[in-house]
């Protein structure tokens, strides 16, 4: 969160060709600015300028060792930062552009801040989808370094609203185009030498192992991606999971049977689930409740993504 009075107010443009301009004067200019992607709202930077790339650290208060996503217009554009072997090519061609990040060895001559790998000889990658980034991308003519837009650790935003609320007077504008349709963050995988899981997302697993005709194996304990610290996308007030009723003093999330102060879907439906859970976590953590419950969601299919953000989210560290 910000304090009370911060040195300047953030501005918010609504999405539209003006809008889209400014941004990209500010991120040519070496600033960031917020900008809604089909999963959630990213803090994008020139990741070719390493002060830019500094900048999303320091406004998000990101720790140096956790690596940025890179995201690109193309796929030529992709391939002039990472490289692309058999098993990188199929997802690209499957799932691109859309909500999954590949984390590939680092092209020697990528025009990329070491800043954005975090010193690691892989680069994580992404082609998203939504309008808008694509439209700033295409605008500002180079990768942009996109975290999610929020404060390092707290919940990842899906409305500009969420993210005036954690960076008002950190960045110079946020580009409205109203909430995002996904709701939870990208998967990640690294596609080789065998594939794995490094962050649960919109596409499972299960997808990715059918495509390539192998199982998907798991993450290691080192930190590979965004997204892997034990405790992130977390509330200020303590997270009770797996409820099936409230507590004095909580602020219950429902799920399917389980009716509670909010619902991430009454009808069961883990895609709703997925694509109001930020967005429920930021209102659960407004109440006036101390704390915070959520009920069962199963781990199927992008069940699993919900999972691990919420044990993120209730891991206190």
């Amino acid at each position: 969160m910000t304090g009370t009075n911060p040195p300047f107010s953030t501005r918010i443009l609504r999405y539209g060709s003006a809008a889209v301009a400014e941004a990209a004067a500010v991120i040519r200019a070496g600033g960031c600015v917020a900008v809604p992607t089909e999963t959630v709202y990213g803090l994008a930077a020139d990741a070719t300028d390493s002060q830019a790339v500094a900048g999303i650290y320091a406004a998000k208060g990101r720790p140096s060792f956790n690596p940025l996503i890179v995201h690109v217009p193309d796929l030529d554009a992709a391939r002039a930062i990472g490289v692309f072997d058999d098993a990188a090519q199929a997802l690209a061609e499957r799932f691109w552009p859309g909500p999954l990040t590949m984390v590939l060895p680092l092209r020697s001559d990528a025009a990329v801040a070491s800043l954005v790998t975090a010193g690691l000889s892989s680069v994580a990658i992404r082609m998203p989808s939504h309008r808008a980034m694509q439209a700033l991308l295409r605008e500002s003519g180079v990768p942009l370094a996109a975290p999610s837009a929020n404060a390092s650790g707290s919940i990842s935003p899906t409305r500009a609203e969420h993210v005036a609320k954690s960076l008002n007077g950190r960045i110079a504008l946020i580009l409205d185009d109203g909430p995002t349709p996904g709701g939870i963050e990208s998967t990640i995988v690294a596609p080789s030498p065998v594939p794995r899981l490094l962050r649960p997302g919109p596409i499972t697993a299960e997808e990715i192992g059918v495509l390539l005709n192998q199982p998907v194996g798991g993450a290691g304990d080192a930190i590979e991606a965004p997204g892997q610290l034990s405790s992130h996308y977390a509330p200020s007030k303590p997270v009770r999971l797996h409820a099936i009723d409230r507590r004095d003093g909580e602020w219950l999330i429902g799920y399917g049977d389980v009716a509670g102060d909010d619902t991430l879907s009454a009808a069961g439906d883990p895609v709703e689930a997925a694509s109001r859970l930020f967005d429920a976590l930021h209102r659960a953590d407004a109440a006036r409740a101390m704390a915070i419950a959520v009920a069962p969601i199963p781990e199927t299919g992008i069940g699993a993504a919900i999972n691990d953000r919420l044990r993120r989210a209730a891991h206190r560290g």
